[in-house]
């Protein structure tokens, strides 16, 4: 009957109603997470492979040292993380060793075919109690983010960078006029490792790059500068041109080089005074900013106008003039 409020249902019992409801808030979010990858056949407890010879202890030793190498990665798969570098490939860790590059963790293949190299590297490892973990294939190639690694690798800690003022305090302490590289846009770390060598094979204070732009003292300038790197101290700087200009302040001469210079390299001016040799990149040279910046520019003459230097071998010809006049 229209109107009747005493008609059963006609009306909600106090409190029954239901409430405004706040959103999911991620009540659902859980649900919507993924189990991450699907583990081994030999590492699952229902399926039959697991119950074969061995099986067991495969898949337990396989979780310690994956487990292990992730932590010591950062976590995380690929060549590098935002501490540490991944050096592969026998030969590779073999000079890596011999040039005394600083070692966090020593990865073993299970199973490695061993020959002269991998001898060497876990001699060495062992000698210098380096931690060795031994990882699965498929572990190596999550570390080296699938690069040839042959069962071996290394991993190598982050670099300390000296202050820029720093540089000029070696030169002091030994009393001899500063003596340092600054590298303008050179972003090939093989091309640091190369000056790093050059730098202290001529007796460098120091080496400068920028933070921006440039190369760092990754595991490939390491290498290649045969272990320079652990005796010639690097400088990062935010702003190159503000460096040298503190550099001039404090006395220094600055003498770029360029294929275009106003004097010869046998004609090196300031090599006896302290003194800060910038070398350009390959491609692009000095910058125009860091070019105003010098004193002089100086030239290594070459046969064909065609050909041009790299960064590290301009650096070493250039250190070598200097060396040759303080002499």
């Amino acid at each position: 009957m229209a109107g009747n409020s005493q008609r059963r249902g006609a009306t909600r019992k106090a409190g029954s109603k239901k409430g405004a409801q706040v959103g999911t808030g991620g009540h659902g979010r859980k649900s919507l997470e993924g189990k991450g990858p699907t583990p081994k056949a030999e590492d699952r407890t229902y399926h039959k492979a697991y119950k074969k010879p061995g099986a067991e202890k495969r898949a337990t030793s396989g979780r310690l040292a994956g487990s292990a190498s992730r932590s010591a990665a950062g976590g995380r798969g690929g060549r590098t993380s935002s501490t540490h570098e991944i050096v592969s490939g026998r030969n590779s860790v073999v000079e890596a060793l011999r040039a005394g590059i600083p070692v966090s963790t020593v990865y073993i293949a299970s199973r490695l075919e061993a020959d002269d190299r991998t001898r060497e590297i876990i001699s060495v490892a062992g000698n210098e109690n380096y931690p060795m973990l031994e990882v699965s294939k498929t572990e190596l190639d999550r570390l080296t983010d699938g690069s040839v690694h042959q069962g071996v690798a290394i991993q190598v800690p982050p670099y300390a960078y000296a202050d820029d003022e720093d540089l000029l305090d070696i030169a002091e302490t030994v009393g001899q006029a500063p003596l340092i590289v600054a590298l303008d846009g050179v972003t090939d770390p093989r091309n640091l490792g190369a000056v790093l060598r050059s730098a202290g094979a001529f007796g460098a204070h120091g080496v400068l790059v920028p933070e921006r732009r440039a190369a760092g003292v990754t595991a490939s300038a390491w290498k290649v500068s045969a272990g320079a790197a652990a005796r010639v101290p690097v400088a990062r700087v935010t702003n190159l041109t503000r460096t040298l200009q503190a550099y001039k302040q404090a006395g220094a001469f600055v003498v770029g080089l360029a294929g275009d210079g106003d004097v010869a390299i046998a004609d090196l001016p300031y090599a006896t005074d302290p003194l800060v040799l910038v070398v350009g990149s390959e491609g692009k040279g000095i910058s125009r900013l860091v070019r105003e910046q010098c004193d002089a520019i100086a030239s290594i003459p070459i046969a064909s106008a065609v050909e041009s230097l790299n960064a590290g071998v301009a650096a070493g010809i250039a250190l070598y003039e200097v060396s040759r006049q303080r002499a």
